[in-house]
């Protein structure tokens, strides 16, 4: 039984199982999940609540953020990091904000204040540790838009930072980063036929992650500029080489980063290399 993320995570987890080699698809309304896979069954639930149904054993494993772990003070298996999210392959953070006019510069300058957010318990941890005392409200949704009219700061979760800046909000601190993680049940973990199926999704669903960056790259060249690709371009490293017909010319093939492929083609192009064709993965397991 499998636990995940419904809201903003859906559509990319969705999308990530899929490049992983499981269709999950769901009606407009339905938590309950079709999943292409006879050993797994599954529901769709709010992320902060998954950690605890994980726990508790109604999920075998499941998917949330590390944030709604500590936030729950879930006792499960961590098995795997996930950094994906709905808008990027990095880390979020939950931050503490005010208005950019605001006179704040520290935590301390809240002392007696009211600061709005969905991390309660985090957050009440974060201003206690600090000796600082602030009242500490939850926020339903839409935290961003609440300063300076009903509180006086936020600890609201960012993943690029676009959000804040819209709303005219400045970072004061941040009180942890998080990402996605895979997490199993105690008792699921110590059956072995589980814990088997639970390691091979960890396997694959990182597989699929690490290919997101990635795509495959073939072309042919002339044997004698084989030495100067490795001069020249480091990123290629172990590739597949194969020998052509013709004995003069090799075939070569590797996965590099896709970021750099368009520094790549033209430089391979200019030593000789023929037929190059960049395509894209599904998985990369090292």
């Amino acid at each position: 039984m499998l636990g995940l993320p419904k809201g903003s995570l859906e559509e990319s987890t969705k999308n990530l199982f899929a490049k992983a080699g499981w269709k999950i698809t769901t009606s407009s309304r339905s938590y309950r999940p079709s999943i292409d896979d006879p050993e797994l069954d599954g529901r769709f639930i709010r992320a902060q609540e998954v950690s605890r149904y994980v726990e508790h054993g109604f999920f075998d494993c499941g998917l949330t953020g590390e944030d709604w772990i500590k936030e729950n003070n879930s006792d499960v298996v961590d098995v795997c990091d996930l950094i994906y999210s709905k808008a990027s392959t990095k880390k979020s953070r939950w931050v503490l904000c005010v208005p950019e006019a605001s006179s704040v510069k520290t935590a301390a300058d809240l002392a007696g204040k009211r600061v709005a957010t969905e991390l309660i318990n985090t957050t009440k941890t974060y201003f206690e540790k600090l000796g600082v005392k602030v009242e500490v409200e939850f926020s339903w949704g839409a935290t961003e838009v609440k300063v300076p009219d009903l509180v006086d700061a936020i600890v609201d979760i960012t993943e690029t930072g676009s959000s804040l800046r819209a709303n005219k909000l400045r970072i004061v601190d941040t009180l942890l980063e998080t990402n996605t993680k895979l997490i199993a049940n105690k008792a699921s973990w110590a059956n072995p036929a589980k814990r088997k199926k639970i390691e091979t999704i960890a396997l694959l669903l990182r597989g699929a992650l690490e290919a997101e960056s990635k795509v495959g790259l073939k072309m042919n060249l002339p044997r004698t500029a084989l030495e100067g690709i490795a001069k020249q371009l480091p990123a290629l490293r172990n590739p597949t080489i194969s020998q052509l017909s013709n004995p003069d010319w090799i075939a070569l093939e590797t996965i590099i980063d896709e970021s750099v492929v368009r520094e790549i083609i033209p430089q391979l192009k200019a030593i000789g290399a023929e037929g190059i064709v960049e395509y894209p993965l599904n998985k990369v397991v090292y």
